[in-house]
């Protein structure tokens, strides 16, 4: 039963802007309430630490490959690129920065897949 329930959850990951003292609030939140015996759900962060730098490494072509890719793959890099029309080495480029991010997944066949279902994005105004 648990590998069913498994099967329909959506994998998710938070993409979000903010600095270490927020990433130690929030382990500290989570080390707590494992204390008490609370049990939650593992999440999945990416956080850049300010927006331009999010916005350098999610750029508006990235998103649209991710989309694509999501949509279609898994994929080869040249076939992604070809889809997408674009040139393979700026396709590359970017499927190997979403790679070290953890966006995206190059499988045994060298096949690249979205490794999410759900991206949410958080942005906080400063306070």
């Amino acid at each position: 039963m648990f590998g069913e329930l498994e099967g329909q959850m959506k994998k998710r990951i938070e993409v979000s802007v903010g600095g270490l003292s927020e990433a130690l609030d929030r382990f500290e939140q989570v080390w707590r309430k494992a204390e008490k015996g609370e049990v939650r759900p593992a999440e999945v962060r990416l956080t850049f630490e300010s927006l331009p730098v999010l916005l350098r490494n999610l750029t508006p072509a990235r998103w649209t490959l991710l989309e694509r890719l999501k949509r279609d793959g898994p994929l080869s890099i040249n076939e992604l690129s070809r889809r997408l029309g674009r040139h393979y080495k700026n396709v590359h480029t970017d499927v190997s920065r979403l790679i070290e991010l953890g966006l995206i997944e190059r499988r045994t066949d060298q096949r690249v897949v979205v490794a999410w279902d759900i991206v949410s994005a958080e942005m906080r105004l400063a306070a």
